[in-house]
């Protein structure tokens, strides 16, 4: 089998982390990248090997051996290049949140279906393990159907004064709120959400969301940029659901490695995205492993949907709503 043949949009810390995870993907060939900073775009090429490098997404999409198309920029930016690849025949992974509208998202979908292509939502905690196993231990019945879920996202007040540009529910929230369609396997029809603009007065640095769905699950989401930096601790997640026949739960802040020195504390990560001795390793590199699967091989995605993350739009669209009226919204 031949390689699949990427391009990708946006090279910003997290765009650059696709780039390596594909670099590390023997079925895979990075053919160009492109993003607005030349010095940058440049830089990456050289170190990764890629033949071409541009400013300008036009001219990455004009190429005609590109068949997926990998977008990673700001995250109101991504309506334009994803509609112009798909017109142009090219199948496309839109990062989260795929779009801060929900008429952009509702009309990437649409132009996805008319020009026969594939569109992937970067919603990779689908494929981080505890997560996935979560959704299996549902699916099996060994926790069974679930009735309440909680789900907590904390992040740092140092990273709040890069991601406030958007809305927490986009930035933050998205995550949960694609588990929580995934394993409610419902729709959400009713919606409420509280906060509080504690260090800006840009967007809420904390944010609760209570969801009803259709089938009657119940979930909480809970999302902050409240944890001091000097904690050294970067991720601060947690998750519990109560099913039928069991819970299943765990809580990140503490689980991980603990590295202690002259700095202070630090906590990595290791199941989103690491690097060993060149090679990607992590719930990204899976991601991607199986988009490529698909678009080599044709088949439609099964695990990962992109209809689920349109809904995801629309209930996170209700949640500010509710922020800022302060009434329950019914979808």
């Amino acid at each position: 089998m031949g390689k699949v043949k990427v391009g990708i949009i946006g090279l910003g810390s997290w765009g650059s982390c696709h780039l390596e995870a594909y670099a590390s993907m023997p079925q895979v060939e990075v053919v160009a990248i492109c993003d607005m900073n030349g010095e940058r775009v440049r830089s990456l090429a050289e170190r990764f090997g890629v033949p071409h490098a541009y400013t300008d997404s036009a001219e990455l999409l004009q190429r005609d051996d590109i068949q997926l198309v990998n977008i990673a920029t700001f995250e109101n930016n991504h309506f334009e290049p994803a509609i112009r690849a798909l017109e142009s025949g090219k199948h496309v992974l839109v990062e989260k949140p795929i779009s801060t509208k929900l008429s952009e998202a509702v009309g990437m979908q649409e132009t996805a279906e008319k020009n026969g292509k594939f569109i992937f939502a970067g919603h990779l905690l689908r494929f981080e393990p505890r997560y996935a196993d979560i959704y299996q231990a549902i699916r099996s019945e060994r926790i069974g159907a679930p009735h309440s879920m909680f789900f907590k996202r904390g992040r740092t007040k140092a990273m709040f004064t890069t991601y406030k540009r958007t809305h927490t529910v986009y930035e933050l929230s998205v995550h949960d709120l694609d588990l929580a369609i995934w394993y409610a396997g419902s729709r959400v029809k009713k919606v409420k959400a509280y906060g509080k603009k504690v260090n800006d007065t840009a967007v809420p640095d904390i944010l609760w969301a209570s969801l009803e769905f259709a089938n009657g699950v119940i979930a909480t989401l809970h999302s902050n940029w409240m944890t001091p930096d000097e904690a050294g601790i970067i991720m601060n997640d947690a998750v519990e659901i109560i099913g039928t026949n069991g819970t299943a739960q765990f809580e990140n802040s503490g689980s991980n490695l603990q590295l202690w020195d002259a700095t202070g504390r630090r906590s990595p990560d290791y199941f989103i995205h690491q690097t060993f001795h060149g090679s990607s390793t992590g719930a990204l590199r899976d991601q991607l492993n199986y988009i490529c699967g698909c678009v080599e091989s044709g088949n439609a995605p099964t695990y990962t949907s992109f209809d689920d993350a349109v809904h995801g739009i629309e209930v996170a669209e209700a949640i500010v709503k509710s922020f800022d009226s302060g009434q329950e919204i019914i979808l």
